[in-house]
């Protein structure tokens, strides 16, 4: 595998052998929720302070429906969550691997995408973690992988700059076995495609985000029992950010899981929604 250097999905460098298939998203899209025009006439309209929310196309957790409204579990848990708060939201579309620049810049206030905490507590800001998700390897059917063992010298695809890239790179899990190629695409979709066409032997990522594919696309893979890990998923503020808002986050999306709310939201999107608001063992 090829040396590169490149951010991880929390913005650090990693240094690595990969193979490098960078596709960007062109033409990043800035979309708002229904009936929201921009910030300055929400604010006018509703007196409502509003929140930018930055996330990429990630479902079910943030992707636009036929109307080209943004929805999904974090769409619906942020709306309300913040409504609580006396907040509006505008989620915006944002190119994911430039996440903590924009953050950090104040051009977006808060990044939620099915955002894993794992290794990046010290780089932001958290509320969280409200879902526990299991990440996971998938492949054909008729693969003969059947365990991360028999992941060595293999080629895998990973969405770049997410934590299945971070693991594979690292490898500080005894578990992860040496790939022959680990391969880096700027797009969810894309890891799929090449997995379904035959171009790598497995791919990395969230379970949640793979059943949708699989359900969105018709298309059956077959998941691994052992998961790479569980981690927690939470909302991120740039590191400086001390206007209590995420504090205050925090403190009602637990609100909404003890409460029924979360559940309520998560069913509509995924099976046995309960596990995924198993987070109390967390650590975090």
């Amino acid at each position: 595998m090829k040396k590169v250097e490149k951010n991880n999905r929390d913005g650090r460098k990693m240094k690595g052998k990969r193979v490098i298939a960078g596709i960007l998203l062109v033409g990043i899209l800035a979309v708002t929720l229904a009936g929201c025009k921009n910030t300055d006439e929400n604010k006018k309209e509703t007196g409502k302070p509003v929140i930018t929310l930055g996330s990429d196309n990630y479902p079910p957790y943030n992707y636009l429906n036929e109307d080209g409204v943004p929805t999904g579990i974090d769409v619906e848990l942020a709306t309300e969550a913040f409504r609580r708060m006396g907040y509006q939201v505008n989620v915006v579309q944002i190119n994911w691997e430039k996440k903590k620049e924009l953050v950090e810049s104040g051009e977006i206030d808060c990044i939620m995408g099915c955002f894993s905490m794992e290794g990046r507590l010290d780089d932001y800001r958290w509320a969280g973690p409200y879902i526990a998700s299991r990440q996971v390897v998938a492949v054909n059917e008729s693969s003969d992988i059947y365990k991360l063992s028999d992941l060595e010298g293999k080629n895998l695809a990973v969405q770049s700059t997410t934590k299945p890239e971070g693991i594979f790179l690292n490898r500080t899990d005894e578990r992860i076995p040496k790939l022959g190629n680990l391969i880096s695409l700027g797009h969810r979709e894309l890891i799929y495609t090449f997995l379904g066409k035959g171009y790598v032997d497995a791919v990395a990522a969230h379970e949640e985000s793979i059943v949708q594919y699989m359900k969105d696309d018709g298309i059956s893979f077959r998941i691994l029992e052992e998961p790479l890990m569980i981690t927690g998923i939470g909302v991120a503020f740039a590191k400086e950010d001390e206007r209590g808002i995420c504090e205050r986050m925090d403190q009602i999306l637990e609100e909404m899981r003890q409460d029924g709310t979360s559940l309520k939201i998560i069913e509509k999107y995924l099976d046995d929604p309960e596990k995924y608001l198993e987070v109390d063992d967390l650590g975090y």
